[in-house]
């Protein structure tokens, strides 16, 4: 007779298999709905050409350019910030009011609204800061954005690291800043990307954010103080408009791609760190 604990091991077992299949079932119809509509789209002239008459013909060269800059910005502006408040709060400081509040801001910023940040870029930037709508004005504001997930994950993973690592590199004479940057981060590496890997994936399928701060410019951006309109922002156009939803599905497809692409090669690249490091 079988036991009543093993009879509950498997039946909760059950419920996960099951709950998990349903979720990748609508990862998988997701990706096959807007590739059956959107593949046949891509085309060498559809993402090296210029968009005509408001995006219902020619290509998305400038969504491309824009897409890539405004994430780049948002990036690089919000890496050190977060890496740098994860380690302060881990290596740091210890354990105190401060700490706390600094955790529940960001906890808190995590789940404000994106069309929030949007108001809030608008406001700051383009307006106060008289940027106007450009690719700086929308990359700071996905900084804002994305900084409470680099945060949390980077503190994550730098509290992962043993803390007989530190203490082998005090008995050698190491100071606390050559440490951190020698043993801790090294090593922490990994989760550290992963959280990079998402706010990046973040940005580039943002709308609301950037909409308010970097424009809708069809034109190819130049510099970073040009308006741009991203890929997601061009999809969500065509598709509100009616303009051409034969393209709509086609950029998206596109955006699923780049975004598979960006896990793809963040995975591959934290395994091979992972696999350096051990």
């Amino acid at each position: 007779m079988i036991s009543r604990p093993l009879v509950v091991q498997r039946v909760v077992w059950l419920v996960l298999a099951v709950l998990t299949l349903f979720t990748l079932a609508i990862l998988i119809f997701i990706l096959a709905f807007i590739s059956a509509r959107g593949a046949r789209v891509i085309t060498p002239e559809f993402l090296f050409s210029l968009p005509e008459r408001m995006g219902k013909e020619g290509g998305i060269l400038p969504t491309l350019i824009a897409t890539i800059y405004i994430a780049v910005v948002a990036i690089v502006v919000a890496t050190p910030f977060g890496v740098g408040t994860a380690v302060y709060l881990t290596e740091y400081t210890r354990e105190s009011a401060l700490t706390r509040i600094i955790r529940f801001g960001a906890d808190a910023l995590a789940g404000v609204p994106s069309i929030i940040f949007g108001l809030f870029g608008f406001i700051l930037f383009v307006i106060r800061l008289k940027m106007g709508w450009s690719i700086l004005a929308g990359g700071l504001t996905l900084a804002v954005m994305i900084l409470p997930t680099i945060i949390r994950t980077s503190e994550e993973a730098i509290r992962a690291i043993p803390y007989q690592l530190r203490e082998v590199s005090y008995s050698l004479g190491g100071t606390r800043s050559q440490t951190i940057m020698r043993v801790v981060l090294p090593n922490a590496l990994p989760g550290i990307l992963t959280g990079v890997i998402l706010g990046l994936g973040r940005s580039v399928a943002e709308t609301a954010a950037v909409i308010f701060t970097a424009g809708s410019s069809l034109r190819i951006p130049r510099t970073i103080l040009d308006p741009g309109r991203t890929m997601a922002v061009h999809f969500y156009i065509l598709a509100r408009e009616g303009l051409s939803m034969e393209r709509a599905y086609g950029t998206a497809f596109l955006l699923i791609v780049v975004i598979l692409l960006i896990n793809t090669v963040a995975y591959l690249l934290m395994f091979r760190l992972t696999r350096r490091l051990k």
